[in-house]
């Protein structure tokens, strides 16, 4: 047997008419070559004026960024996210494009809830711990959806001192019998306006965030 040695050593290409297989895709090219077949889900919480807070169960999907509402509760358990994932995929065509589901590790997260998803062709994929950049959507969603939900800043003016947080009511007149004499300051209207911020509507059944929004 003749030995190769040097220039002589056969190349360790594969075999004529075998190619080698492509290399794996990446997490973020696996994604963006897949965003029609992808949604994420994840937890928002809204706060009230009643302090109480709900956990708002969302379901965003990546292509569109349209954002379908699973549910609300208080007490967000394993069980009521199962029903409430069956409910969802209830309201799913049969050809229905969506084939990855991309969620964290929370507990509410049960494999009953992997299980009712894979019954519609959706495979649940978790996140790595402590890594919210792999679900990047669905926490931008929620960022921008708490930050609606933030309370104005607290007033300082006398005037508005007895008035709710919140509320959408003008402030009231200032009275005549307790004027002491100083006129009124032409730009606090317009400085208590700007800080109250827009309302958000949590009733629809979907809304579409921009892409461009900052995350």
């Amino acid at each position: 047997m003749a030995n190769f040695t040097g220039s002589d050593t056969p190349s360790q290409r594969p075999p004529f008419g075998i190619s080698r297989a492509p290399p794996a895709p990446t997490r973020a090219q696996f994604i963006r070559s897949q965003s029609k077949a992808v949604i994420a889900t994840d937890f928002a919480c809204v706060d009230t004026a009643l302090l109480r807070r709900f956990h708002v169960l969302f379901v965003i999907e990546h292509a569109t960024r349209r954002v379908h509402f699973a549910g609300i509760t208080t007490n967000p358990t394993g069980p009521w996210t199962t029903q409430a994932a069956r409910n969802l995929t209830m309201t799913l065509r049969t050809d229905h494009p969506f084939r990855f589901l991309i969620r964290d590790g929370a507990g509410q997260f049960t494999r009953s809830y992997d299980t009712v998803l894979a019954g519609s062709g959706i495979t649940a994929i978790r996140t790595p711990p402590r890594s919210p950049q792999a679900n990047a959507y669905a926490e931008r969603w929620v960022r921008i959806a708490e930050s609606a939900n933030e309370p104005p800043t607290t007033p300082t003016t006398p005037h508005r001192s007895d008035q709710t947080i919140g509320s959408s009511e003008p402030p009231p007149a200032p009275d005549s019998s307790t004027n002491t004499g100083q006129q009124p300051d032409p730009n606090t209207a317009a400085s208590l306006a700007s800080t109250r911020p827009e309302g958000h509507h949590y009733g629809s059944k979907t809304t579409t965030t921009s892409r461009n929004q900052p995350g």
